[in-house]
C-alpha cells in the first residue's frame, strides 16, 4: 500500500473521529417472530417486496457434515415480522446462502455461492428461472472450487461462487460473479446471457470479490468491489465511470466483532480494512441515497450517489445497534433499514433519526 494510503489510514485513526455526522438511530427489538421450531443460522441476506414483507436468506437448516454442509433457507415474515412460510425447502440449489432481492414485480431471487447459481421465484413462491448450474454430485473432482492462478476463463451462463443481483429499468439483470471469476454478468429479461466485464484485478473496471451490487434510476451499476476496499459504478453497458472510497475517521480503539484487530494498513486484500464495502443499497427514488457497511469497525455509512458522506451510524458487537457483520442491507427508505449479520445469526430493523447531515 502507497504513501497516500498510509496517511490515509493515519488520518482516519486520528482525534477527528468525535467529529464525523453521527446518525441517531434505534434498533426495533424482536423485529421477526420466529416460530418456536424454527432457528436463524448466519444471516446472509434480507429483502423488502413492495407490501413491506421481510425475506431472510439464512445459513440454517443445515444438513451433512461441519465442512461442506448445505446451509441455505428463504424465509418470509410479514410487515410486522410474522412468520408466513418457507420457500424452497429441499430446493436443488440450496448449498451456501448469500443474498436476496426482490424486483419491482415482487419476484424473489437469491444467489447461492455454493451451488453457483441464481434462482428466480416468482411472488407465489415458485421457481421462475434458474441460472448457472451446480457440481454434479456424480462428478470425480467435485467439490471445493480451486483458486488457480492465472485464473481459468469464464463461462458464458456459468458462475463461481456468485454472490448478488440487481435489475435495471428495463428489466435486465446484473449478477456479481463473485469470489473467482470476479466479473459482472448482464442477462435480458427473458433470461438471456447478453454479456459481462471484468476480471480480478485493481485496475478500474478490475475486481476482487465483487461482494454485492445496486442499481440507481439512472441506470448506474455500483458494484461493491470489496477487497479492492472501493465501489465502482459503471454504465448499463460496463463502461467504468467512477469509484467511490469511504474514508472516514474511527476510534483506533474499535474492537473488531471477532478476530484479532486488522494491523493498517492491510496488505493485500482489503476485506477487513475500515469502509471496504461488504453490503450496498440504494434507496428507491426520487431522492436516492446509498449505504454501504463495512465489518471493522463494524459501520454503516449513508453516502450521496457521488460519494459525499452523509452520516455514520454503529459500530461492531452482540447487542442492538451493534452489528457482526453486516452482509446484506434492505432499504426500502432512508430512513428505514434491515440488516442481516453473519456472526449475530439475526436481522436487525432500523429507525433512523432525521436531522441536519454535514457534507
Amino acid at each position: 500500500m502507497g504513501r497516500i494510503h498510509v496517511l490515509l489510514y493515519l488520518y482516519m485513526s486520528s482525534s477527528l473521529f468525535a467529529q464525523q455526522p453521527q446518525i441517531q438511530f434505534q434498533s426495533v427489538p424482536d423485529p421477526l417472530k420466529l416460530p418456536a421450531h424454527l432457528y436463524l443460522g448466519e444471516a446472509a441476506g434480507v429483502a423488502v417486496n413492495s407490501k413491506g414483507h421481510i425475506f431472510v436468506l439464512s445459513r440454517g437448516n443445515s444438513t451433512g457434515p461441519a465442512y461442506g454442509a448445505a446451509a441455505a433457507q428463504l424465509l418470509e415474515f410479514d410487515a410486522e415480522g410474522k412468520f408466513l412460510r418457507e420457500i424452497g425447502h429441499n430446493l436443488y440449489a440450496w448449498s451456501y446462502a448469500h443474498s436476496v432481492k426482490v424486483d419491482k414485480e415482487d419476484n424473489i431471487w437469491v444467489a447461492d455461492k455454493g451451488s453457483d447459481m441464481v434462482i428466480k421465484f416468482n411472488p407465489e413462491g415458485r421457481v421462475a428461472m434458474v441460472f448457472g448450474r451446480k457440481q454434479e454430485a456424480s462428478d470425480e473432482k467435485t467439490g471445493p472450487l480451486p483458486h488457480p492462478n492465472p485464473p481459468l476463463p469464464p463461462v458464458d451462463g456459468m458462475f463461481r461462487q456468485v454472490t448478488d443481483m440487481a435489475w435495471d429499468k428495463a428489466g435486465n439483470t446484473y449478477i456479481s460473479d463473485g469470489y473467482i471469476n470476479s466479473r459482472i454478468a448482464k442477462v435480458d429479461k427473458n433470461g438471456k446471457w447478453i454479456k459481462s466485464w471484468g476480471e480480478p484485478g485493481d485496475q478500474a473496471g478490475q475486481f476482487s470479490t465483487p461482494h454485492s451490487i445496486a442499481i440507481d434510476a439512472e441506470d448506474h451499476v455500483y458494484v461493491a468491489d470489496r477487497g479492492n476496499r472501493r465501489i465502482q459504478v459503471f454504465d448499463s453497458e460496463g463502461k467504468f465511470l467512477r469509484q467511490i472510497t469511504i474514508d472516514v475517521a474511527f476510534d483506533p480503539n474499535a474492537s473488531p466483532a471477532i478476530g484479532n484487530k486488522p494491523v493498517l494498513p492491510i496488505k493485500g486484500s482489503q476485506t477487513m480494512a475500515p469502509g471496504s464495502p461488504w453490503s450496498i443499497c440504494i434507496t428507491p427514488p426520487p431522492n436516492q441515497v446509498l449505504f454501504s457497511s463495512d465489518a471493522y469497525p463494524g459501520r454503516i455509512y449513508k453516502l450521496s450517489l457521488d460519494g459525499r458522506i452523509l452520516g455514520v451510524l454503529g459500530e461492531s458487537g452482540k447487542q442492538l445497534k451493534q452489528f457482526g457483520w453486516i452482509h446484506e442491507i434492505a432499504c426500502p427508505s432512508d430512513n428505514e433499514l434491515y440488516v442481516s449479520e453473519l456472526l449475530n445469526w439475526r436481522v436487525q430493523k432500523l429507525v433512523l433519526k432525521a436531522g441536519p447531515e454535514r457534507h
